[in-house]
């Protein structure tokens, strides 16, 4: 870092940087608790004194501008270095970064037995809450240990969540944490794969613009480039810089059309998100409700690979306690079951979310959790309660464990997540 002095004198500065790049140096700044500007100093300083053999060559073709504050004396001498090893100092900025990310890695990175676990959440019936799910288990993924513990942790158990379900007050006084419960602290890829944009909407991001390259004109190789490109990240102190978003674009809508001609149309997703997996510890996909072959991809995606522990990937289904739910929750589970045969693969069931109960609505409702629960295979393993926070968190676009960290819709996000650690 600069001494103090030498901070006073600094100026604005604009270079150009890829938005993966800048993206990555945002967070890992973040990580390490040091000013963007101080990183990219440290950056160029390390990269004069590097050897040049292990220095990287960059593409730089078409970065966007990217501004700092930097002392004269310390641009002057970069741009200085530069010429004299015949590059561009927006070729030198972008090998200065890129050194500088590997020479300091994330202090939330530690070697895993896992490979990238890849969460599907599906139902081919809209309205059950998926989206609110993908969110939430995300956010939970990511969130910060220490915020979490003050938060209130997780509840003890399915006895004590089916208590929950069936209080009648707005408020659940008395509920004590789970004094066992660790957030992970993972770094987490939320996927929008569903064309009408919910999981964008709701975290207030922009969807992607159909002209542009997007995750289906990856998946159908009609776009060239890099797909990190596409990832915004999710803004919070909650998430520490973990929670990144690929949002959606309306083109999805034609993705089954895009991909029919793929020699192997189940595979399209994975070669798309491939690139992205060694960045990410979680990869959550919000399914459109559909059991077309974007579905189909999805179940593939979330097989059990060669290696990976049981358990670590698969499908977890989102329903609520009405019998329509039931239906879709039938044709989704041929769909998988088929696929599996298809193609020789084994996916998980990771289980069932019952999403929006509310014991008031009556019989039909407190029943059908009951029936759910009667499944066995796969089992429930949350039941989140109908309450305000999570439509006042979508109006406010933000994350529900950003906007209310303690209410009891993200307590059993929580404990969803524990139930699939």
């Amino acid at each position: 870092m600069l001494p103090s002095d030498e901070q006073e004198d600094r100026q604005k500065v604009t270079f150009k940087l890829s938005a993966s790049l800048k993206a990555n140096l945002k967070i890992r700044a973040a990580e390490l608790r040091v000013d963007i500007q101080d990183a990219v100093a440290d950056a160029m300083s390390e990269w004069k004194v590097a050897p040049h053999k292990e220095v990287p060559q960059v593409d730089t073709a078409g970065a966007p501008p990217f501004a700092t504050w930097l002392t004269e004396a310390s641009t002057s001498q970069f741009k200085s270095e530069c010429s004299e090893r015949g590059i561009p100092y927006v070729q030198g900025l972008a090998q200065a970064v890129t050194l500088w990310l590997a020479a300091h890695p994330s202090p939330r990175h530690h070697p895993l037995e896992r490979t990238t676990r890849r969460l599907i959440i599906c139902n081919q019936k809209g309205g059950v809450g998926k989206t609110a799910v993908t969110a939430g288990l995300g956010g939970v993924f990511a969130e910060d240990a220490e915020l979490a513990r003050i938060a209130g942790g997780a509840f003890p158990g399915e006895a004590e969540l089916a208590r929950l379900a069936e209080r009648l007050e707005d408020k659940e006084p008395g509920i004590e944490a789970d004094d066992s419960y660790e957030a992970p602290q993972l770094r987490v890829l939320l996927v929008d794969y569903d064309p009408q944009g919910h999981l964008t909407k709701q975290l207030g991001v922009k969807q992607l613009p159909a002209s542009g390259p997007s995750l289906a004109k990856f998946m159908s190789r009609q776009t060239t480039g890099d797909i990190h490109d596409l990832i915004v990240p999710v803004e919070d102190e909650r998430f520490g810089g973990r929670l990144d978003l690929l949002p959606s674009c309306s083109d999805a809508f034609l993705l089954d059309v895009m991909i029919s001609t793929a020699r192997n149309r189940q595979a399209t997703l994975e070669h798309a998100l491939e690139p992205l997996e060694a960045h990410y510890d979680v990869i959550i996909i919000d399914c459109p409700p559909s059991l077309g072959m974007a579905m189909d991809a999805a179940i593939y995606y979330g097989r059990e690979r060669d290696g990976e522990r049981e358990g670590d990937s698969g499908i977890l289904i989102v329903v609520q306690a009405e019998d329509s739910s039931a239906d879709a929750y039938t044709m989704l589970v041929e769909q998988i079951d088929d696929g599996m045969t298809d193609w020789r693969i084994t996916t998980t069931y990771l289980g069932l979310v019952v999403n929006l109960f509310d014991a008031r609505d009556g019989h039909v409702v407190t029943s059908s959790l009951s029936e759910w629960h009667a499944l066995g295979e796969p089992r429930v393993i949350g039941v989140i309660p109908r309450r305000k926070e999570q439509r006042e968190a979508a109006r406010a676009r933000r994350p529900l464990l950003a906007y209310d960290p303690s209410c009891a819709q993200s307590r059993v996000m929580r404990q969803i997540v524990k139930e699939i650690s």
